[in-house]
């Protein structure tokens, strides 16, 4: 062999440098299966740790929070998809010529994304855009931008707006968790529980194998209610027209079933669409209907009424003297004398006197027991969150003139919703079946609180009410038998009641033969010429039952009424 330097190698030189060499290949080769056992066998769950905090990722497998449909299978309220964009600040950094490109794609501000992300690097994680449109995600998708990803997610959807606003309620803006009205009253029943599995994903962010579930979804079950849509837009539109012709400051209405306690309708002036989060605040979505007390006025009437027949003492046809009289310091008056009348034109005419005069014969007990019978001072079983259960104060605690004011509705307080659900006990003949706002598809049993015969008297004794000589001729309805009562009374001020300022309700059944609905009108605050319950609540029942009835196929029940020839000569009482 011949060297550089043209000397030839001796074989003992040759050989050695072949075993040097040899050597060095011997120990590369032994260095390299020794690092092969090492990342094999010894340090796998190292590099497995690595290669997955690269590549898997575990990813949302979002569900779908039941609906709300109306008994009839309308759609109240739905979770619709949408696609959320989040990014890993410190990939997408790596590619910071592409975020005027994603920032265009987001539809914000290139500085506004650049702040949030370098000002985030130490995360992994950070929303871009929260519920965007997947036409309009899959435009960000399609950009390819490493370090940003889509998550689907979905957002609750309120067909019927404000019509339907104050009963439903809402969910959080980004997360389907209930906040008031039905949503969050059957917050466990519609809530979704999301999954998730482990997927294995490109540098795009697109997912390549599924590895593994590591929790399946669970759906949220849908509910159906009670309300009835059809006659949920009768009542919000007749309300509404009511509220703004009257200049009201606000209003509710209440239609419940009188064979199950179902409520049908229950909508407020003013109202708030759920699906505009800017108009959410406490005074908007107030349900007014299940949480707003009042003074009844008259309307309370019937339910004193009932207990003075009850007690055997009075029936529709006992006369009484109506001439004002005092009680302790305090004149009894009706607003036109009507001297000595049967109690059915006391009811119909609204007579202050005369109903004080029939109460003050009973003991407070009675009257406060046939009261909460009714329901008064309890909440009306609904399950409606925040619903108020009134003020009916004990009797012990009443006085003469507690008693006497109360026999025509001040010194107690109800709402509309629990008001609504002593007219359906009285037009079931007695029977209190709890209100509902869950479809009923078997028979509702219910308990008694007043004997039957007592019950279809006073249906008589308020059929004269809605008669052209009664206070309630407003809530009249061609072909049908309507009774009711209408209720005027002074709002509560400081130091006393505001003199200038009413409630105006009306309560009342139909038919009256055999009582299919029963109803509460409340408009608060009128600021026109009209105040009294006859003429501001009565049509607006009158309107919203004439298209009820119709809509559920309820049969007219009789001939016209001939008004009792007693209430022919007198002229309109007080509310």
């Amino acid at each position: 062999m011949i060297r550089s330097d043209n000397k030839a190698f001796s074989p003992e030189q040759y050989a050695k440098r072949l075993r040097v060499v040899l050597g060095m290949l011997l120990l590369i080769a032994l260095t390299l299966i020794v690092r092969a056992v090492d990342l094999q066998l010894l340090d796998d769950g190292f590099l497995e740790g690595q290669g997955d905090a690269r590549f898997t990722r575990v990813a949302k497998l979002s569900a779908v929070r039941g609906a709300i449909y109306d008994r009839n299978g309308e759609t109240l309220a739905a979770s619709m998809p949408v696609d959320t964009v989040w990014a890993s600040p410190r990939e997408i950094m790596k590619a910071s010529d592409q975020l005027p490109k994603l920032a265009e794609a987001l539809n914000r501000d290139p500085k506004w994304l650049t702040q949030v992300l370098t000002s985030n690097l130490e995360r992994d994680f950070v929303y871009l855009v929260r519920h965007m449109r997947p036409s309009d995600a899959s435009q960000v998708a399609a950009l390819k931008i490493p370090g940003v990803y889509l998550l689907r997610e979905y957002q609750r959807f309120y067909p019927a707006g404000e019509v339907t606003g104050h009963l439903l309620g809402f969910t959080k803006k980004y997360d389907d968790i209930g906040q008031e009205g039905l949503e969050l009253a059957y917050d466990r029943w519609l809530g979704a529980e999301a999954g998730a599995k482990r997927v294995i994903q490109d540098r795009y962010g697109r997912t390549v194998e599924d590895i593994e579930s590591i929790r399946a979804p669970r759906p949220g079950s849908d509910l159906v209610t009670s309300i009835d849509l059809r006659i949920q837009y009768l009542a919000y539109r007749e309300l509404k027209s009511a509220v703004q012709l009257h200049r009201a400051k606000a209003g509710s209405m209440v239609v419940l079933d009188v064979d199950s306690g179902e409520i049908l309708a229950m909508v407020n002036q003013p109202s708030y669409n759920p699906n505009d989060r800017d108009q959410v605040s406490a005074a908007r979505y107030r349900n007014r209907a299940a949480t707003d007390i009042f003074e009844p006025g008259s309307s309370i009437k019937p339910f004193v009424a009932a207990a003075g027949i009850a007690s055997g003492r009075f029936h529709p046809n006992t006369i009484i003297d109506t001439t004002p009289f005092r009680v302790g310091a305090k004149l009894i008056e009706d607003h036109k004398f009507l001297g000595s009348v049967p109690l059915t034109t006391v009811l119909a005419k609204s007579s202050n006197a005369g109903m004080v005069k029939m109460a003050m014969t009973l003991t407070p007990q009675s009257m406060h027991d046939t009261l909460s019978a009714f329901g008064f001072g309890q909440v009306s079983g609904s399950g409606y969150p925040g619903e108020s259960a009134g003020l009916l104060n004990d009797a012990a605690h009443w006085g003469r003139i507690g008693q006497a004011t109360m026999s025509y509705g001040y010194g107690l307080s109800v709402t509309p919703l629990q008001l609504a659900h002593a007219y359906s006990t009285l037009a079931s003949g007695g029977i209190s079946r709890p209100a509902t706002l869950r479809r009923v598809d078997e028979p509702v049993v219910g308990e008694r609180v007043l004997d039957e015969r007592v019950a279809r008297e006073l249906l008589t004794m308020m059929e004269s009410v809605v008669s052209q000589d009664g206070t309630g001729q407003g809530a009249a309805l061609a072909g049908y038998r309507v009774a009711g009562k209408t209720g005027t009374a002074w709002t509560a001020a400081a130091g006393g009641y505001s003199t200038d300022r009413y409630k105006a309700t009306f309560g009342g059944v139909v038919p009256a033969s055999h009582p299919r609905l029963a109803a509460i009108v409340v408009i608060d605050e009128p600021g026109g010429r009209l105040f009294y319950g006859g003429d501001v609540a009565a049509p607006v029942f009158a309107n919203v039952m004439a298209g009820a009835l119709r809509l559920l196929g309820v049969p007219p029940d009789g001939l016209e009424r001939v008004p009792d020839a007693t209430l022919v000569q007198a002229s309109r009482g007080s509310e």
